[in-house]
C-alpha cells in the first residue's frame, strides 16, 4: 500500500517543483531591458552563433521564414555606420545585428505583410538570447522608416528584394538601466471587451 502511495506523491512533487522552481524563460523575459551602451569587449563567435540560432527558432507563419540576417561586427563599419545614423546606437556595439525580411519568401496578396510578423518574432529571441548571455541589446526601427532602410542596405549593400525591419546594436553592456513595469491590468480583456 505504501509504494502505492509513494509513486504518486512523488509525481505529485515534481509537479509542483516544476511551478514553482526558477524559470529561466520567464526570468529574461521579464529582465529584459534596452541597453545603449557597450564596452570594448567583443562578442565571441560562440555567442553570436547561439543568437542567430534562436532567431531562426522562432515561429513563422507558415514555415516561410522570410528572414535573413546581417551581422556587422567589423567596429570601423559600425562606427561610419553610427555617424549617419544618429539613433542606431551603434558608437559603442561590438556587433549589430540587421535582421531584413527576404521579400522573395514572403506570402503573396494581403499576406506579404506576414514577413513583418515573422521578422518581429525573430528579433524578440535574439534579444532574449543575447540577454540570457549576459549580452546588452537593443532593437532600433527600421522598417517602415524607407529612408533608414535605404541607409542601412548602402552600407551594407543589400538586395532589393530584402528590407531591412531593423538593427539590433549589441555587446557586454556599460549601463545597467531599470527594468520598465510594463503591466497593465487594464489592457487585458477577458472573453468581451468591457
Amino acid at each position: 500500500m505504501k509504494k502505492l502511495f509513494i509513486i504518486p506523491a512523488l509525481a505529485m512533487l515534481m509537479v509542483l517543483g516544476a511551478c514553482n522552481c526558477k524559470n529561466d524563460s520567464l526570468d529574461a523575459i521579464m529582465s529584459r531591458k534596452s541597453v545603449r551602451k557597450f564596452t570594448n569587449q567583443p562578442v565571441e563567435q560562440a555567442k553570436i552563433d547561439a543568437i542567430l540560432k534562436a532567431g531562426f527558432a522562432a515561429p513563422t507563419a507558415m514555415n516561410r521564414q522570410p528572414w535573413s540576417i546581417g551581422v556587422v561586427n567589423d567596429t570601423t563599419l559600425l562606427r561610419q555606420m553610427a555617424k549617419d545614423m544618429p539613433y542606431s546606437q551603434l558608437e559603442t556595439a561590438a556587433v549589430a545585428f540587421v535582421v531584413c525580411g527576404d521579400l522573395n519568401k514572403a506570402m503573396e496578396g494581403t499576406a506579404r505583410e506576414f514577413w513583418v510578423v515573422d521578422c518581429s518574432l525573430m528579433a524578440e529571441n535574439m534579444l532574449l538570447a543575447a540577454h540570457s548571455m549576459g549580452l546588452g541589446a537593443v532593437f532600433t526601427g527600421g522598417w517602415p522608416n524607407m529612408e533608414r532602410c535605404s541607409l542601412v542596405a548602402q552600407y551594407l549593400h543589400i538586395p532589393d528584394s530584402y528590407t531591412v525591419l531593423g538593427v539590433i546594436p549589441m555587446g557586454y553592456p556599460a549601463e545597467n538601466p531599470d527594468v520598465k513595469e510594463k503591466w497593465n491590468p487594464d489592457a487585458v480583456h477577458y472573453n468581451i471587451w468591457e
